[in-house]
This record gives C-alpha cells, sequence and structure tokens, in this order.
C-alpha cells in the first residue's frame, strides 16, 4: 500500500509540473520592450494569452487585460527561442554510452532511424535549455555518419515526446567531409565514396518512388529506408547536409542540383568563401555555434560568417549544434549574443533564434514570433537579454510558466 500511495503521489506530481492546454491560463505579458519579429519592437507592450496562444498584442496604451488575467512584467520579452540544431534529447545529460543515441555508426546510411523513437523529453539537458529561454528544438541524429537519419521538431515541455512534439519527420541528416568517413577497411573511407554512396541511394530512392506510384500489382514490398528517401526524391522534406570545407559545401550543391531536392546546409564553416554559389543555389543555412572550437573541417570558420550571410540576403540561422563536452549543449542564446558582436544589429542577430530559425525548420507557423494565433511561447528577461549581466526571468510554453527561475 505504501508503494502504491508513493505512486499515485509521484503520478499527481508529474501532472502538476506537466503544462497542458487544459489547465492554459488568461496570461497578459507586460514589456517595457516586447520583440515580436513580425514588426518594429513595441515599447511598453503587451501580449494577451488565452488558452495556450497568443490572443493580441500591441502597446499598453490599445491593449487592456481584462481583470481575470495574470499580469506578468519584465524589461524585454521575446518570442520562445528557437535552436535551429541540436541532438538534445538524444544526446543526453550523463555522457555515457547509454544515453547518446545521436549516431548509430553500425551502418553508413540509416534513413530509416527516427528521432521521435529515441528522443527523451525528460532528459536534464531539455530543462537546462528551457530555462534559457529555448522553447523549441530541431533535433534528432547529428553528424558522424553518412546517413545517420531523421531530425524532428520539439517544444521542451512535457514527459512525453509527443506532448511538445510539432514535426515528427523533420529533415533526413547527411554528412560529408571527415565526419563521414569510417574506420579503415569499412566504408565510406574517402569523400568519393561517401558521396558515390549516396548517390547510388538516391538513385534508387527515385526508382522506388516511381515504382510506388505505378500500377498497385507492380509496386515493390515496403524498405523503411527507401520510404524515408523517396519523401527526399518528392521534396516532402529536405536533407540536412553538415558540411563545412569549401569543397563538400560543392559538392553538397552539385547533389541537390543532380537530384532536384531540397536541402539545408549544416555548419558551412566555409561559407563566407562560397557566398555566390549558396545565393544562387537558393539553399538556406543553419550555420555553425557562433563560438564552436575551430579544427579539423572546421578550421576556417569565422565568427563574421553570419553577418557576410546576412549581408548577402541568404536565409539562415544559428544552432547549438552537437556538443563534444559538458555540458552536452551550446545555449543559442549566447551564440546569437557573440554574432549581434561581430556584425549583426541586435534584432538580426534576435531572428537567427526566433523567426529565422522557425522559417528554415518549418514550424513558423506556430513558433518564432508574437503574433496573434500562434503558440504563446515566450521569453522574458529582465534587461538586453544578449547582456552576460541579464537573465531571463520567466519561461512560457503554450501560454503556460514553465519556468521561472532567474538564468
Amino acid at each position: 500500500m505504501r508503494a502504491l500511495s508513493f505512486s499515485a503521489a509521484a503520478l499527481a506530481m508529474a501532472a502538476l509540473l506537466t503544462p497542458s492546454a487544459a489547465t492554459a491560463q488568461q496570461v497578459a505579458v507586460h514589456g517595457e520592450t516586447v520583440y515580436t519579429m513580425a514588426g518594429a519592437p513595441i515599447k511598453d507592450g503587451v501580449v494577451l494569452i488565452k488558452d495556450g496562444k497568443i490572443e493580441r498584442v500591441g502597446t499598453a496604451a490599445d491593449v487592456k487585460p481584462p481583470a481575470s488575467y495574470k499580469v506578468l512584467r519584465a524589461k524585454v520579452v521575446t518570442p520562445g527561442l528557437v535552436d535551429a540544431h541540436s541532438t538534445v534529447g538524444l544526446s543526453g545529460f550523463l555522457n555515457q554510452p547509454h544515453d547518446q543515441d545521436q549516431v548509430d555508426r553500425t551502418t553508413a546510411s540509416q534513413p530509416e532511424l527516427r528521432a521521435v523513437d529515441a528522443y527523451n523529453a525528460q532528459d536534464p539537458l531539455v530543462e537546462y535549455l528551457r530555462r534559457f529561454g529555448v522553447t523549441t528544438l530541431h533535433t534528432g541524429h547529428g553528424p558522424g555518419a553518412l546517413i545517420s537519419g531523421q531530425t524532428m521538431v520539439v517544444k521542451t515541455v512535457g514527459h512525453e515526446t509527443e506532448t511538445g512534439l510539432i514535426v515528427a519527420e523533420a529533415m533526413v541528416a547527411v554528412t560529408l567531409g571527415d565526419a563521414a568517413t569510417a574506420q579503415p577497411g569499412k566504408a565510406p573511407g574517402t569523400r568519393a565514396k561517401a558521396v558515390a554512396m549516396l548517390r547510388a541511394d538516391l538513385i534508387k530512392a527515385k526508382d522506388y518512388a516511381d515504382k510506388q506510384s505505378g500500377p498497385e500489382d507492380k509496386r515493390p514490398t515496403r524498405d523503411l529506408r527507401l520510404d524515408t528517401l523517396a519523401r527526399v526524391i518528392k521534396k516532402e522534406i529536405p536533407l540536412l547536409v553538415t558540411v563545412n570545407r569549401s569543397t563538400d559545401i560543392l559538392t553538397a550543391l552539385r547533389i541537390a542540383k543532380e537530384f532536384d531536392v531540397k536541402i539545408v546546409l549544416d555548419g558551412a564553416a566555409d561559407a563566407y568563401l562560397l557566398i555566390d554559389e549558396i545565393k544562387k543555389a537558393g539553399v538556406p543555412v543553419i550555420l555553425h555555434p557562433t563560438m564552436q572550437r575551430a579544427g579539423g573541417d572546421t578550421e576556417n570558420l569565422s565568427m563574421e560568417t553570419a553577418a557576410a550571410l546576412k549581408k548577402a540576403g541568404i536565409p539562415f540561422a544559428l544552432q547549438s549544434g552537437f556538443e563534444g563536452y559538458v555540458p552536452k549543449t551550446r545555449v543559442v542564446l549566447f551564440e546569437a549574443g557573440l554574432a549581434a558582436a561581430r556584425g549583426l544589429t541586435f534584432e538580426q542577430a534576435l531572428a537567427t533564434v526566433t523567426i529565422d530559425a522557425a522559417k528554415i525548420i518549418g514550424a513558423d507557423k506556430r513558433v518564432g514570433s508574437l503574433e496573434a494565433g500562434k503558440d504563446a511561447d515566450l521569453a522574458l528577461f529582465d534587461g538586453d537579454p544578449f547582456e552576460y549581466t541579464s537573465h531571463v526571468t520567466t519561461v512560457l510554453i503554450n501560454g503556460q510558466v514553465v519556468s521561472d527561475t532567474v538564468r
């Protein structure tokens, strides 16, 4: 009986700590400055929230909260931050083999591996990011294999993956360069071999997709690997291609053109050397973390690449990426802050971790800006978000306060 009572109590506490639409509040967030990312900043602004959605945004003079609304106040209010590429939830807090599921190196090409089957919504790193205002992650299988698996878009909330899930199959993660090559004697051992294997997979997928759309009695047996890559061929989902050296970036652009598929460049340390080529290809970039350590394929990275991409009009966002040391993740708030000191304006830097990131990962209809009808995901600060002495004071997801620990 004692064990049963304890279990019941634990479940009750978990329910209280898990935000849900059923318990959504009516809230008014009043900020000295509100950055909606859908227009000019609003001085003395108010965001009204009802049933987990943004109801109205405007100046305090125009938007009067009803008496029943709970009022939260802050110096600065922004949309909840969006991490455009992470492995959090698959690469875990403990940094032990049992919680490092972001890449499986037993086989070079495994597009069928689903991020939703490995994501741990309860990992402490999810909460760690949430406390810094990160409310949405594009996460999943990361660099380290030719095709490591799928990615997903999820909110940093809930005890089950489905609670915060936005996009179950967002992109297919591909790596070209040193990180894609295997141990001696295993394929791929060189860049040419890796690209040949990728090309062969895409050719098979195109043939598979063509046959699947043909007469029913001629359709091939279902193949999970080819099912996923067929979606790439049909332009339903893009390839997320992790590339850093200029030669590998050009290879990725060549593959995209050859197979007429959508790609997103990831990492792209040498992107500043290929501005014209990337712009001509019309390909977005999820740029490496501003403070990433230079070495190997990333030896030529620059802290000013973000500014160069912005100047050229190339769509891009910032990311936390995969962190090999502990804590096992970077925080995009800090990466954007340094980018703001290296050529971006404040609002341009904020866009890289809000609306611009949301657009690239296909979640901008729900998150990334403060607009009526969108999810009520907000980050509240006691000062300039990019100042070291400022803190995140409150975080809301779906209109619920999920963190009020000052960070």
